[in-house]
């Protein structure tokens, strides 16, 4: 995923406003759609969009525009699908393409949109006692960290942070279990996990956006720079959002769930995740709309409707 700033161009930004006039109707303004006003949507998401307060600049505008509610539940990646799984949840915003792949495949949800991307860091005490600061080799920093058995606190949630953690430990040459008493399972989510990790004098992996939000109150320093700063492709951080399926689970509000990934999706949407920032530190860039679409973001990698009737 090549990492870069989007600029949004004049004929984008205008099918995306006929896109969106498009969601408006659900408000029912013209009778012919259905009527979500006064509606509650829940949102299952990471607790990485959360604690950074983004979502409260994007909730506030679609509340406003349908006279719904919002009901955010933040969780990890793995909950918020386990979440959707059992139909509590209308909607789900994630950032692990191999369990949101699967999930589709499943069949518990479908229209599936790339949202925005960040990146991952590896971050830690600043005496760096595996002597990692400046490598541009995610899996070797990991490899050193493990052979100095620093202090390293995994978030051990299944979360996305999560998964690609365990990605880098198998490209390292480990596997579950094979890690001394060095390796710490906080089962947190990312903002608890800073701070224990700054109490251990260790490391962790986690998303430049929850770091950059707590960047005040933790003594922690990026020692590794993922793709947004030319660091590594394994520390990609690319996001998701997808409606749960209805012909699963007909208890779903699946026309509010569209409106809502409709206007985060749109031009408006996607420009509030551009601007959004903390300490003057842009957290999260857009990527729904750009000049050449990725078609394939609609359905899971190596998708061949094979399992489809």
């Amino acid at each position: 995923m090549e990492i870069q700033r989007r600029e949004f161009i004049a004929a984008i930004g205008s099918s995306a406003a006929v896109g969106l006039a498009g969601c408006a109707a659900l408000g029912g303004d013209d009778g012919d759609g259905p009527e979500i006003s006064g509606e509650t949507l829940t949102l299952t998401t990471t607790t990485s969009t959360y604690d950074t307060g983004l979502l409260d600049e994007l909730n506030a505008p679609f509340e406003d525009r349908y006279g719904v509610t919002v009901d955010t539940v933040s969780q990890g990646t793995g909950a918020a699908i386990e979440t959707g799984r059992s139909g509590d949840s209308d909607v789900v915003m994630v950032h692990a393409r191999s369990q949101e792949d699967e999930f589709m495949e499943d069949g518990y949800a479908i229209n599936r949109r790339d949202l925005m991307f960040n990146d991952f860091i590896i971050i830690g005490d600043p005496d760096d006692p595996a002597g990692i600061s400046g490598s541009d080799d995610a899996v070797e920093a990991f490899a050193q960290i493990a052979e100095s058995e620093s202090a390293f606190v995994s978030r051990g949630d299944n979360s996305g942070t999560h998964t690609q953690e365990l990605e880098i430990w198998e490209e390292a040459g480990f596997e579950g279990g094979e890690f001394g008493e060095w390796y710490q399972e906080a089962g947190q989510g990312m903002g608890e996990v800073i701070v224990q990790t700054g109490q251990s004098g260790g490391y962790t992996l986690s998303d430049r956006g929850t770091y950059l939000s707590m960047i005040n109150d933790t003594d922690l320093e990026i020692h590794v720079e993922g793709p947004v700063e030319d660091g590594p492709e394994i520390l990609s951080n690319p996001y998701g959002i997808f409606a749960i399926n209805p012909g699963v689970h007909d208890n779903v509000n699946y026309d509010l769930a569209m409106a809502y990934i409709g206007f985060i999706t749109s031009l408006e949407g996607q420009e509030i995740i551009e601007e959004y920032t903390v300490e003057g530190e842009q957290l999260f860039f857009p990527e729904a709309i750009a000049e050449e679409p990725n078609f394939q973001q609609y359905v899971p990698e190596d998708w061949d409707g094979s399992n489809s009737d």
